[in-house]
């Protein structure tokens, strides 16, 4: 028997700057995924070009399913200005200032939710990820980007918080550091994103030692205690990890924090880097979780299907 189910199936696309992935899952309450499949966005091509390689994987998965969804949500790595309707912020630069979710609708003929890969990868650990299986209980969630960008998105009793700029959860390119940060494209000098981001530690690595090294080298070196230069690297890593988001975690102060990308995956940040946080947030008492994801590379197509997923109901307290 066909899980194939139209009222109950989710679609979800994950727009990439190098490949766009498709998933079909069965339900919002059992996530098992039916079909997935990729196509590259060849943004070299121009705008249309992609357009057409969406409207392209839209036609796998109507082929996989049987028929075609009157809805599917769309993880982007920009994100769209609510007024207007046009995207912002985005790597694939050609789709700046593009009203990608209408001229898809148009294209697609069906309803299209977008959001951005951040919050698509909190809403993903939040609605079947970490957060599901180990906290629950969780009303206020807070999914990190840290990898070759810094990004953030909060999740909400189960559902994205945008914002009234599409920019809730966006804390990379707050005000850090100017002595110690780069200029970044966002116009600062010294945001979290000049600081905390994976090139930029290699940048600050190169800069001190005069040896180039990728990020593990210098996190491995740190580790075996032989280079001054990495473990001052980390040292500064954790330090400045710490006083960034206290400063998210005094204005929000959620429930759990899960940190994705690879930057993500030192282990320094839960043990050093919570350590700089209590030095920082408004009580010294920092006791939520952080904690790293579960899905992976699959989080972004999950959280796009979730998009257009049911709202979890939310319980009224009790008097």
């Amino acid at each position: 028997m066909s899980h194939f189910n139209q009222q109950h199936n989710l679609w979800g696309l994950d727009l990439g700057g190098t490949k766009i992935e498709g998933v079909i899952l069965k339900s919002a309450q059992e996530p098992e995924v039916l079909f997935r499949h990729r196509v590259p966005t060849g943004t070299t091509h121009g705008y249309d070009h992609i357009l057409g390689q969406v409207a392209q994987l839209v036609q796998h998965l109507e082929a996989a399913a049987g028929y075609r969804a009157e809805q599917v949500g769309i993880g982007t790595p920009g994100t769209t200005i609510p007024k207007s309707g046009l995207m912002k912020n985005c790597n694939a630069t050609v789709l700046n200032g593009q009203p990608v979710r209408a001229d898809l609708e148009q294209l697609l003929g069906m309803r299209v939710v977008m959001a951005n890969d951040a919050n698509c990868f909190a809403l993903a650990e939040t609605r079947l990820g970490v957060v599901k299986e180990r906290f629950p209980e969780a009303k206020v969630v807070f999914g990190i980007i840290l990898g070759t960008g810094v990004g953030g998105g909060l999740v909400v009793n189960g559902q994205i918080l945008e914002g009234y700029h599409g920019i809730a959860g966006e804390w990379g390119h707050n005000y850090l550091s100017a002595a110690e940060g780069d200029l970044c494209f966002c116009g600062k000098t010294g945001c979290n994103e000049s600081i905390l981001a994976g090139p930029s530690l290699e940048r600050y690595y190169a800069r001190h030692s005069e040896q180039p090294r990728n990020l593990p080298e210098i996190v491995e070196r740190a580790t075996h205690g032989h280079d001054a230069v990495a473990t001052q690297t980390i040292e500064r890593l954790t330090s400045f990890f710490g006083l960034a988001l206290s400063n998210v975690i005094n204005l929000l102060d959620p429930d759990v924090i899960v940190i994705g990308g690879g930057v993500g995956n030192i282990d320094y940040l839960y043990e050093a880097g919570v350590a700089s946080i209590q030095q920082h947030i408004f009580d010294h008492q920092f006791e939520a979780p952080i904690v790293k994801p579960l899905l992976g590379d699959s989080a972004g197509v999950f959280g796009a299907a979730y998009l257009v997923a049911e709202p979890i109901p939310v319980q009224a307290d009790v008097a």
